[in-house]
């Protein structure tokens, strides 16, 4: 069976078979790729430290700090991909990655957190890669959607795998068999290498967008120097309280994914490693049908209010769960169920639907890449910041604590900053409704 001949068979196929093939292949590829990204967090590396600070500190600002140049990087190298380039960097980024996973179990202690910055420096690029072969379609808030949904289940499957490897695992013929925290992520690696191989050569067969995409949602091109900044000055205010958003809901994300096993134990919840894929199982099913729900909006204008509206219901959901868990109306697995549901919802809803529908709304030469990394390299800014800063006080840090405050604080600011993006963009809709018309749905 030849590629050409999948690649022939998925344009002539129903908008129900092309989606199911699409999120396949996306949602397999992502997944994978958590599996060279968030072992590491699974381990807690009690007693030991670094520059007087905790291990897992540390490790987790390192490679936070190279995922965020990795966006840097990416809003030109993602904006400028060629499509045909795109496989080859996927794999070629991943054995980087895995590469310095390897070194991770191999050098000294000191030179480790080195490592771990080497392999978060590739990984950042490969949500955009992934992302390119679905935007611009008629169905790409579904197949983003699934996309999403990788990284929501990806990050608590991973680190159970990671639990059981240290923990130990009984190999037929070997008995059991334990690793150690260092050797666990480049061991779940290698085990993740097949699968990852397949789901990206299933990628590769995805044809690019039809004749009735690109009248429904714009062209989508490789964008220059001059395209990003005349794109960005364009919408300035209104894109920058939407990146403030996201920056906010990056924060709150990672400290709930990256601090995952210290947010559970202050819950209550110890050594029950498949606690992890449980709750963030029921979250990715309710974001994957709330924000996948938005292809049945075939106008723009209207999809793209309605994806505002939804995200500020969102984040009104996270205070809730925070004043039920506090008033012990909620326990602890409902909580982080239901604040990870208010949580993801607008997190996803930027990747899948509110800069998708912005293009085609106002059909400038843009792509989705270049919009996300935009968000993603000054929301992992704004994370390392805060991680850094944390670094410099000498308080001993309650994960459960800061994750309840924080949730409350950004679901507020994120409101207010949401409502001003949607006036400013109302008046912007308004005044290029002649110039820039709804196209026609046939």
């Amino acid at each position: 069976m030849s590629s050409s001949w999948i690649t022939k068979k998925l344009e002539k196929s129903s908008p129900t078979t092309f989606s199911v093939y699409c999120i396949v292949a996306a949602f397999g590829a992502y997944f994978c790729m958590y599996a060279f990204r968030k072992p590491f967090t699974a381990a807690t590396y009690e007693g030991y430290e670094q520059f007087e600070i905790s291990l897992k500190t540390v490790l987790v600002t390192s490679q936070v700090f190279g995922y965020m140049v990795s966006k840097f990087v990416g809003i030109k190298i993602i904006s400028e991909m060629p499509s045909t380039r795109r496989s080859l960097a996927f794999l070629l980024l991943i054995g980087i990655a895995e590469g310095a996973l390897l070194l991770y179990a191999l050098v000294p202690l000191p030179y480790k957190f080195l490592c771990l910055f080497l392999n978060g420096l590739p990984l950042g690029m490969i949500f955009g890669l992934v992302l390119s072969y679905l935007e611009g379609r008629r169905v790409t808030e579904a197949l983003n959607a699934g996309l999403c949904a990788s990284f929501i289940l990806s990050s608590g499957v991973v680190k159970s795998i990671g639990v059981w490897l240290i923990t130990g695992v009984n190999i037929p013929g070997y008995g059991m068999v334990t690793f150690s925290p260092f050797w666990m992520p480049f061991v779940e690696g290698m085990l993740f290498l097949l699968p990852l191989f397949f789901f990206v050569w299933m990628l590769r067969q995805i044809p690019p967008p039809q004749a009735e995409d690109i009248a429904q949602r714009s062209e989508r091109r490789p964008m220059t120097k001059a395209d990003r900044w005349e794109f960005f000055n364009t919408y300035a205010f209104g894109l920058s309280c939407m990146i403030l958003t996201y920056i906010l809901l990056t924060i709150v994300r990672s400290i709930r994914d990256d601090f995952a096993t210290e947010i559970w134990i202050g819950l209550g919840q110890k050594d029950q490693p498949e606690v992890f894929t449980q709750s963030e199982f029921l979250v990715m099913l309710g974001v994957t049908v709330i924000n996948g729900a938005a292809i049945f909006i075939r106008n723009n204008r209207t999809a793209f209010r309605t994806a505002v509206i939804t995200m500020s219901g969102g984040f009104m959901l996270t205070c809730l769960s925070v004043w039920g868990y506090q008033s012990e109306t909620l326990g602890g697995f409902a909580f982080m169920v239901i604040s990870g549901l208010g949580m993801y919802v607008p997190y996803v809803a930027f990747h899948t639907t509110l800069f998708e529908r912005m293009i085609a709304v106002f059909r400038a030469k843009s792509n989705l890449g270049y919009l996300m990394y935009l968000a993603d390299a000054t929301g992992y800014l704004g994370y390392v910041f805060i991680m850094v800063l944390r670094n410099f006080t000498v308080l001993e840090v309650n994960h459960l604590k800061l994750y309840l405050n924080s949730s409350i604080w950004i679901s507020a600011i994120s409101l207010l900053c949401m409502i001003a993006s949607l006036i400013y963009f109302e008046r912007k809709m308004i005044r290029h409704a002649a110039s820039l018309p709804e196209p026609a749905v046939t």
